[in-house]
């Protein structure tokens, strides 16, 4: 290791991508490295040592001195500035067996299971246009890419407003984008008639310096059955003059009807797209979208999945491994909107849907209602202290199965526990992130007797490191 001195050039082959975007390869001499940069599985690169660790070294690439045969020209002009869509220089094909292989990595060496039991990944049947929301930040710092800084490109748009997503790990900056080829072609449509309307304006985006400044998100969903529009602007102040404007624009450029468009406020200084109040401008503030034969309505906070279409498949697998039959309770944690207890409904005698957020609690039952389903109940509480809500759990009575889908960080400890204590028969865990899901279905395993019977990777995210999954436990 003493050989090698920061910021010497290594040459190595590409053998198979690693955490956080990195690509992972060995030196002639058996010493591993972490590389940051567009790489590919079988590409010979040239790479500048960044840091020098005990048993490894990081570096970032520099040059390709021999492209892999899985790489192609990317389809997004952003790609390589903006933070999203990273995986767009390869082949999709290698992209499912790199998610199904790094699903299987986190359960040997995470959770430390002998047997994955992992199925076969189920790919995405779209790979561009797929996702029912987007949500934009505005930035009064534009991110300035490499070619511009280094004086290879020029471009007329202005230093001080950018609307788009953020940069990797800049989060004061913008990366302005012109399109985004995952979202769909009428979300692009609203996305270039609200930048032009803001720009005519001369309306000030925020700052996340000085905290002023009117612009701060744009959100915009899309049902895929129904064609529902929503169009959610967010600002700093309420300005109804302004957004009945900025509706007239919208409507009057030949776009779909617009379902709803709303306006949520927020004065709070972090990079948050979820208002304190919310005006509703036009429509009723909601849209729908349909899973199965059941319509789900989505306010503009509301969880929802992201892609409709997989969201179908991930559904009707979380349905045959839970097995379910008329004589059990269900509990579904994290429930959001309530889809998932909706859909499992008919299958069972009762499901008890928790959730923390209050708005989605209120959604959930809302969607039960219109889909004439009465044997589902939701409450609000937090999920890290589910006994503290005992009551309304021995009223319900104790779960046969319990259902979780929690945010990409898993599961706190307690609520692990309190899954341990219940003591339901079987539990199906969904998840957006292997390494959580392989740490928690260990502790139910190695705490509580949990055996982890089957994994199911689903692609919702092509073009990205993510990979959806559902798992069996079974006591």
């Amino acid at each position: 290791m003493t050989n090698f001195k920061k910021g010497e050039i290594v040459a190595l082959k590409i053998t198979d991508a690693a955490d956080g975007n990195k690509w992972f390869g060995t030196l002639l001499d058996g010493l591993n490295v972490f590389v940051n940069g567009n790489a590919v599985i079988g590409d010979m690169i040239e790479a500048r040592i960044t840091k020098i660790k005990k048993n490894y070294l990081e570096a970032r690439l520099v040059s390709i001195s021999e492209n892999s045969e899985q790489r192609c020209r990317p389809l997004c002009l952003h790609f390589g500035t903006c933070g999203g869509c990273k995986w767009q220089h390869f082949n999709y094909s290698e992209q499912i067996k790199i998610k199904e292989r790094q699903l299987i990595n986190a359960l040997k060496h995470i959770g430390n299971f002998t047997m994955t039991n992992v199925e076969p990944i189920i790919p995405s049947n779209r790979t561009t246009h797929y996702r029912n929301k987007i949500e934009y930040s505005f930035s009064n710092k534009r991110f300035i890419p490499d070619d511009e800084m280094n004086g290879l490109s020029q471009s007329e748009k202005p230093l001080d407003f950018a609307l788009g997503f953020h940069a990797p790990k800049v989060y004061s900056k913008v990366v302005d984008i012109d399109i985004c080829h995952i979202a769909t072609l009428e979300m692009n449509k609203i996305f270039g008639i609200v930048k032009s309307f803001c720009l005519s304006r001369e309306l000030q985006p925020y700052s996340t310096l000085t905290h002023e400044g009117f612009l701060r998100h744009l959100m915009i969903r899309q049902s895929l059955h129904t064609k529902d529009l929503m169009v959610n602007f967010v600002t700093s102040r309420y300005d109804k003059k302004l957004m009945n404007a900025l509706y007239t624009e919208l409507s009057t450029n030949s776009l779909p009807q617009i379902t709803t468009f709303v306006n949520n406020v927020t004065s709070r200084k972090c990079e948050f797209s979820q208002g304190e109040n919310e005006h509703i401008i036009s429509g009723d503030g909601i849209i729908t979208e349909r899973l199965g034969s059941f319509n789900f309505q989505i306010s503009s906070n509301s969880f929802f999945q992201t892609n409709t279409a997989q969201a179908e498949i991930l559904y009707q697998q979380i349905d045959d491994l839970a097995q379910l039959n008329a004589n059990e309770i269900v509990y579904d944690l994290y429930c959001g909107a309530g889809s998932i207890s909706i859909y499992l409904a008919s299958k069972c005698k009762n499901i008890l849907g928790m959730e923390l957020n209050e708005e989605s609690v209120i959604d959930a039952k809302s969607n039960a209602k219109i889909n004439d389903i009465s044997n589902c109940s939701f409450t609000q509480f937090n999920l890290n202290n589910i006994h503290a809500n005992i009551n309304a759990i021995e009223e319900f009575g104790p779960p046969d199965v319990i259902v979780t889908d929690p945010p990409r960080a898993g599961m706190h400890q307690n609520t692990l526990k309190c899954i341990g204590d219940l003591n339901p028969n079987r539990i199906i865990y969904v998840s957006c992130n292997p390494a959580s899901f392989a740490r928690d279905t260990a502790i139910l395993n190695k705490s509580f007797g949990y055996r982890l019977e089957k994994v199911v990777p689903i692609d919702m995210f092509p073009f990205t490191n993510h990979v959806e999954c559902v798992g069996l436990l079974f006591k």
